[in-house]
């Protein structure tokens, strides 16, 4: 899947890069609380997903008052 038709953001998770986008997306992900309940490990684990990605979505998260599963 090419990364290029992928939207710069998708859901309401915050801008992330086209590569963790297209990652989500691909399981079904488009919200922080679906990203939250995966947990680190999980994302991590997805091709696409770094820990830039993981930090954001860990920052957006504590914003929320909401934790990561793991």
């Amino acid at each position: 899947m090419s990364t290029r038709d992928t939207p710069a953001q998708i859901g309401d998770l915050p801008p992330l890069g086209r590569p963790a986008n297209s990652a989500l997306l691909a399981i079904g992900v488009t919200t922080v609380a679906d990203a939250a309940a995966l947990g680190r490990r999980g994302l991590l684990a997805l091709h696409g997903v770094g820990p830039k990605a993981v930090s954001i979505l860990a920052e957006e998260c504590a914003r929320r008052g909401t934790a990561f599963g793991d």
